[in-house]
């Protein structure tokens, strides 16, 4: 019941920090689930990247997804590429990966630029 604790909510997945993550990975997303490794819940690019993998699992539901995942993984397998040239190359893990680089950080806004914006807004 302690892993209940370190689930957490958020807008479109949950977080699980500190999960089953598989060796060499920070993160991994099942279905809405987002896993990741302790210590690294603060790396925006990675929440960033697995909130694509997300998205991806919503549109391509279960059996597209790993259809997808694991026959692009075997593919490169097949064509002699190691596990990590082979999870490279996988279709699903560039598009999560262009995503998560592209996106800006986060904006924060505090009251002082709210009111500073509502002040342009008026001079308008």
């Amino acid at each position: 019941m302690v892993w209940l604790m370190a689930l957490q909510r958020h807008d479109g997945y949950r977080l699980w920090v500190g999960g089953p993550v598989p060796k060499g990975s920070d993160g991994i997303t099942l279905g809405s689930l987002v896993i990741v490794r302790k210590g690294c819940e603060n790396s925006a690019n990675l929440i960033r990247h697995e909130r694509a993998h997300v998205r991806q699992w919503r549109r391509h539901g279960l059996l597209g997804f790993s259809v997808r995942y694991v026959g692009s993984y075997l593919v490169w397998r097949l064509r002699l590429k190691g596990h990590r040239g082979a999870y490279l190359r996988i279709p699903l893990e560039i598009q999560a990966e262009w995503e998560a680089r592209r996106s800006p950080a986060p904006v924060v806004r505090t009251r002082v630029t709210a009111e500073a914006d509502r002040a342009s807004l008026a001079v308008r």
